[in-house]
């Protein structure tokens, strides 16, 4: 089944997953359905699907927007790529202390990211602990199960890893009374991620091809994953400066041999036109390995603090993140200048020695005359990778298929603050049928796409660089790019009575240029600064930017040099800093030291704790 129908029976054990607050992680509470009634073959369901319920969070409704598991807020808007949107600075002062880096043990994020991804962990390990009570004979299915339970939890921990460095480790083997004995110190980052990536891969050689059920762990999403876990591994940090010491080859070595495995299945590939990815047909298509499956108007209810709602399981970490026009939304998640930026290209490449931050594309004039105003798009003369108006919404250009009306001022809450680059990525066209018309406004079932195949073909290259053998990486590279080239360029406005101000470029909505990588020049240097970059342009926004640049080790560099050109255009950049050796990693919450008793210990760079 797919999730949205898992998702409909987590509703009927609600009491049995949710988790008191106070308690230390996450210690199962009273269930409304006793251990003997769960450790039965139709029991076992409901413990299966809450652990597979998590993907879209544990709190999958309002919940969601302060720990989204599309992590726009922790990668994305804490990276180059993203400003927070909204109303303002002082709408939603805890994101922009993310933004603007302004982040100590305290924050009021940090303790509902924890706290969720340990629920998540919880989950596969009550469906773990209930499993191995049960024989094949029982349920045919069993081994698969486990190994689906491993995968996710696999996953859970991967992005404790990830943002908090400093984890506590338990499985489905130990006691509950010794977890409040467990330091989150016990194993180093590298550890972590060794033990994360061994029960992805052991579990690859125990699933099955595919299920008939969307949205289940295969075995090709183990190996997808496994690959990306090993490519973290591979780059081996200091635990105190968690700069980057060494990149170990025999961890390439796997990301090369896994992602050729999935490769060579022949099940995946990339879609034909990149604007694909952003509509609900072909959510569960070739392009898709491991998605969060969202669904409206599936019969689901919902109750709300002020509302009630029948729309379905929607993605509620997107709660915030649709402009207003036909989407009705909040208008959080802007793109940055620098990114925008950024798909500026000369001969059809991208600027690869940063000389694209020298000049801002696309710069809106407003004229006033009268009461009317009117906004005009200029510097646009520069080519620009046609992805660029795939991702970002610009002034004056076309969204998507919608012909109603291009994006103007009504679409925009706070241009003062943020300029007028809106996110396109992740949102149904509002002429689609899929767009939500009640509450969560602007909404959709549209999948989350945990893997995508380019991300695939990325990993792959970016180990082939590291190792040496960049002439192979170059194709994956060109791929992408070939597929970015042949998409449907956005065409222009014809109507120049309705849009005097649109764009129109030979017919197009820019000038779009973008063209393949040669072989002349092709060095390792130079082939590890395109893989990076394309990694940037074509995943954009998905949550995985900030990641990135601290695998790599040049968060701090990278970050800074941003808002030093940043600052001039957004006043509140200024005093803002990065700094190599802390803010790779959030810091461990205080509410959890606190709960641990005083047993855990803060990441290096933080304040210890008391």
């Amino acid at each position: 089944m797919k999730i949205k129908n898992i998702l409909l029976s987590v509703i009927c054990c609600a009491a049995l997953v949710a988790c008191n607050e106070k308690e230390f992680l996450d210690l199962p509470p009273q269930a409304s359905l006793d251990n003997a009634s769960l450790t039965t073959s139709e029991g076992i369901s409901y413990l299966i699907n809450a652990a597979y319920a998590a993907l879209a969070g544990p709190n999958v409704t309002f919940g969601a927007m302060s720990s989204p598991v599309n992590h726009w807020i922790e990668g994305e808007l804490h990276s180059d790529n993203a400003y927070k949107g909204g109303g303002g600075p002082s709408d939603n002062t805890n994101m922009h202390m993310i933004e603007t880096n302004a982040i100590d043990a305290s924050h009021g994020l940090l303790n509902g990211w924890w706290q969720a991804l340990y629920q998540s962990i919880q989950r596969t390990n009550m469906a773990l602990k209930a499993l191995n009570d049960m024989t094949t004979a029982e349920l045919p299915e069993l081994d698969y199960l486990k190994a689906e339970m491993k995968v996710l939890r696999a996953h859970y921990y991967f992005e404790l890893s990830r943002h908090f460095n400093k984890i506590v480790w338990f499985d489905e083997t130990t006691p509950e009374e010794e977890y409040s004995t467990i330091s989150n110190d016990v194993y180093t980052r590298d550890e972590i991620l060794g033990m994360i990536a061994k029960e992805m891969e052991e579990a690859g050689t125990v699933l099955p091809d595919s299920f008939q059920d969307l949205g289940r762990v295969n075995k090709w999403v183990a190996k997808a994953y496994a690959a990306k876990v090993y490519l973290y591994k591979a780059y081996r940090q200091d635990e105190n400066t968690h700069a980057v010491t060494s990149i170990d080859q025999s961890d390439l070595n796997k990301v090369v041999t896994l992602t050729g495995e999935v490769i060579a299945s022949g099940r995946y590939g990339l879609f034909d036109d990149f604007q694909q990815l952003d509509i609900v047909e072909y959510e569960n298509g070739k392009e898709s390995i491991f998605a969060v499956q969202y669904s409206m108007n599936d019969g689901a209810t919902m109750s709300l603090p002020w509302a009630y709602s029948a729309i379905g399981h929607v993605n509620w970490s997107a709660l915030l993140n649709t402009p207003k026009g036909p989407y009705n939304g909040d208008n959080f998640f802007w793109a940055s200048q620098d990114l925008v930026n950024a798909y500026k290209t000369v001969n059809g490449l991208p600027m690869l020695d940063g000389s694209f931050q020298d000049d801002d594309y696309d710069q809106v004039v407003e004229t006033v005359s009268g009461d009317t105003k009117t906004y005009t798009n200029t510097n646009i003369d520069h080519p620009v990778d046609p992805r660029l108006d795939f991702v970002v919404g610009r002034l004056n250009v076309r969204w998507k298929t919608y012909e109603v009306e291009p994006v103007t001022e009504t679409w925009y809450r706070d241009f003062n603050s943020y300029g007028y680059h809106i996110i396109k990525r992740f949102l149904v066209s509002p002429d689609s049928g899929h767009l939500a018309t009640t509450y969560p406004w602007g909404n959709s079932g549209l999948n989350y796409q945990i893997i995508r195949y380019a991300s695939v073909l990325l990993w792959r290259a970016e180990a082939l660089v590291e190792l040496g053998r960049q002439d192979e990486a170059r194709d994956l590279v060109n791929q992408i790019r070939r597929r970015a080239k042949n998409s449907p360029y956005v065409t222009a406005w014809a109507d120049k009575t309705r849009f005097p101000q649109a764009v129109d470029i030979n017919g197009f909505a820019a000038n779009y240029e973008i063209e393949e990588y040669p072989s002349a020049g092709w060095t390792q240097d130079y082939a590890r600064k395109a893989v990076r970059f394309e990694t940037r342009i074509e995943l954009a926004l998905e949550g995985e930017r900030f990641f990135d640049l601290v695998r790599w080790g040049i968060m701090a560099e990278t970050m800074n040099r941003y808002v030093a050109v940043e600052k001039g255009k957004r006043v509140y950049y200024d005093g803002v800093v990065y700094k190599a050796g802390r803010d790779e990693y959030f810091p461990v919450p205080v509410t959890q030291y606190n709960l641990s008793g005083g047993l855990y210990k803060q990441n290096p760079g933080y304040a210890p704790f008391n």
